[in-house]
């Protein structure tokens, strides 16, 4: 559904240019805020579970923010709020952005010539008539050896700090290292168009609300 035709609104909750720039190339238009939440305060043991809860989490302060603003002034446009989360699992690890440089050096040395899962999810909210769904997506990505100077030019762009796991695939430096992606390359990026469509359709046409369920891989 073009944006320009779109009989609802919607509320980007990323700061991502990666999942703006996927959002965009749906064809919709959007406004953004940010949760600002802390991450590192909700843990999980499934990196499932922990995406999701992290969305449902940036999903309930942008929620909460709203509620003292004119945003949501009635009229007979639906708005619907669009988070995600995404993290790296690498050897049954969970990573989420490096802390600091040594962190990223390490966490970009052991892609090298190896390969990493990625853990995305959506969670889509209604905010007229309160209905939420969501789901989570998989991908692997396998890498050729990545050179030290490629490192140390990620590093030195500050690229590693803003992003899941220290690597944007789509980073200029970063993609001829990429061998192969199994699953969808959005779904690395921040953002499965697919999964989020569904969302989408499944929010506006649904009533009341229900927890990310939507399993995928």
């Amino acid at each position: 559904m073009a944006a320009g035709d779109s009989p609802f609104k919607i509320i980007l909750g990323s700061s991502s240019m990666a999942r703006q720039r996927i959002l965009a190339e749906m064809g919709y238009e959007f406004t953004i805020m940010t949760a600002d939440i802390d991450e590192k305060s909700i843990r999980k043991e499934k990196p499932e579970d922990l995406v999701t809860a992290l969305a449902e989490a940036k999903a309930n302060a942008i929620m909460s923010r709203l509620q003292h603003t004119d945003i949501l002034v009635k009229d007979s446009h639906t708005t619907l709020l669009i988070t995600a989360d995404t993290v790296v699992v690498y050897k049954g690890t969970i990573r989420e952005k490096p802390c600091n440089e040594e962190e990223a050096r390490e966490f970009i040395k052991g892609y090298s010539g190896g390969h990493a899962a990625v853990v995305g999810s959506v969670l889509v909210t209604n905010l007229n008539t309160g209905a939420s769904k969501g789901g989570w997506e998989s991908a692997e990505v396998y890498f050729h050896d990545i050179p030290n100077e490629v490192i140390d030019s990620l590093i030195d762009e500050g690229i590693p700090f803003k992003v899941a796991g220290g690597l944007m695939l789509e980073h200029p430096l970063t993609l001829p290292f990429v061998d192969t992606v199994i699953g969808a390359t959005d779904t690395v990026m921040g953002l499965s168009k697919s999964l989020t469509e569904k969302l989408i359709q499944e929010a506006l046409f649904q009533q009341g609300s229900s927890p990310a369920d939507q399993n995928m891989s």
